[in-house]
C-alpha cells in the first residue's frame, strides 16, 4: 500500500493494518521528512488518544492529515504507533 499526496509517496508498506476502513502504516514505513507533529489530539472511545501530523510537500501544507496512537487501549495494541491518513491523502496499492 502507498499513501500519496501532492504527487509524493508519503508512506509505503506491505504490512498495513486495516481498522475501520483505514490503512494504518507501520511507523518505519513513513517518510519522516514530510511529517510535522501537530498539537491536535482527539479521543477514540476504544482506541485511546490520537496525535496528529501535518504534511508538507513542496511548500504545500495539509494540516492534521495523518494520525497515530502513541499509546492505545488494550483493544488496539496492534496499531500502536502506526499512522493513518485522511484529508485528501490517497491510499492505494
Amino acid at each position: 500500500m502507498k499513501a500519496l499526496w501532492n504527487g509524493q509517496v508519503l508512506a509505503e508498506s506491505d504490512e498495513t493494518i486495516v481498522v475501520e476502513n483505514n490503512h494504518y502504516f507501520p511507523p518505519e514505513a513513513i517518510k519522516e521528512e514530510f511529517f510535522k507533529k501537530s498539537n491536535t489530539h482527539t479521543i477514540c472511545p476504544w482506541k485511546g488518544e490520537a496525535s496528529y501530523y501535518s504534511l508538507e510537500v513542496e511548500g504545500k501544507q495539509n494540516e492534521d492529515a495523518a494520525w497515530f496512537y502513541p499509546e492505545t487501549s488494550e483493544l488496539a495494541k496492534n496499531i500502536e504507533g502506526y499512522v493513518a491518513f485522511w484529508k485528501g491523502v490517497e491510499v492505494k496499492k
